[in-house]
């Protein structure tokens, strides 16, 4: 009950110090709200972003070609091959064989040079297969693509072999550097906001000086004088960041109107939400420590120097 009653006390001695210094309490929360609005709102856009990236089921198509010398009945022989490449590389997809002579006819329809490849007077387009593989949703799956591409390469009569899944790597690689992003601003601002809290408890220590002194002269202890600010600073950083959540969900509305009639042209209905509870939750303890740290850092350097 003694130590209840002592953080109580103390408790009510920041409030009643916030109280009588409103307006400086409150720039000092709006400034370190704007500090810690960038990474939430970061945050927020890479958990929206995520699921999509993550649900996006691509069919990337390994496309093989056989060798112009390879007879018709061997080219067609190799799916037998290419389907028991396929099982060991733990892959699925369906495949498709395309001769040669319906090769050419989807290469003029597509081109529209029938008459320039009518005179070069003979096919010059192999036997191929159209691999389409199925559940390739990151750069893990796409390495595997790649393995069995090499592979499908080394069978008998196979010349080239091409695939389409360099995009999935690509979009993999932007969300970690995202990610990298987001944590390098998240670290730099997390300096800013201690540095901000640091500077504003050091205020309130030197205003209250001679407070301090008078209850060192009734034997108060080092812990007893930091407790109110230590209450101060985690109170500071607390308020920061639930403005800071408050201005990103604020933020949500108009950027969904605009992200609306963006999604509409690709006919999705993506829009922007707040983050989970749990992880709004967990935002605002962080706040409240950064607060706090600041707090410790500058309450035991000026303590140790006053007399």
């Amino acid at each position: 009950m003694n130590w209840i009653a002592e953080h109580a006390a103390a408790f009510t001695d920041a409030l009643r110090h916030v109280v009588s210094s409103t307006g400086s309490f409150i720039l000092n929360v709006l400034v370190v709200a704007i500090a810690l609005a960038l990474p939430f709102a970061g945050l927020t856009l890479l958990e929206n972003v995520r699921p999509v990236s993550e649900q996006l089921a691509v069919e990337p198509e390994i496309s093989i070609f056989m060798s112009m010398d390879t007879p018709r009945e061997r080219s067609t022989a190799l799916a037998a091959q290419i389907r028991n490449v396929v099982q060991a590389s733990e892959s699925a997809g369906r495949l498709e064989f395309i001769p040669r002579e319906r090769a050419l006819v989807l290469l003029k329809d597509k081109t529209g040079l029938s008459d320039t490849i009518t005179a070069l007077g003979e096919n010059p387009l192999p036997d191929a297969y159209v691999l389409k593989l199925s559940g390739v949703q990151n750069a893990a799956d796409a390495t595997r693509v790649e393995m069995l591409a090499s592979k499908l390469k080394a069978l008998p009569g196979v010349e080239y072999v091409q695939i389409d899944s360099a995009w999935v790597k690509r979009l993999a690689a932007l969300m970690q550097v995202l990610r990298l992003a987001l944590l390098f601003l998240a670290v730099t601002l997390g300096v800013v906001v201690v540095a901000v809290v640091f500077n504003t408890i050091r205020l309130q220590v030197m205003t209250q000086r001679e407070e301090i002194a008078v209850s060192r002269m009734f034997g108060a202890t080092n812990a007893f004088i930091c407790r109110p600010f230590y209450y101060s600073g985690g109170l500071l950083g607390l308020l920061a960041g639930a403005v800071a959540l408050c201005a990103v969900a604020l933020a949500l509305g108009p950027l969904n109107n605009a992200i609306t009639e963006f999604a509409r042209l690709y006919a999705s209905e993506f829009r922007l939400v707040p983050l989970a509870p749990l992880t709004q939750l967990g935002l605002l303890s962080l706040s409240a420590g950064l607060g706090l740290i600041g707090a410790l850092l500058c309450v035991r350097r000026h303590l140790a120097r006053l007399p």
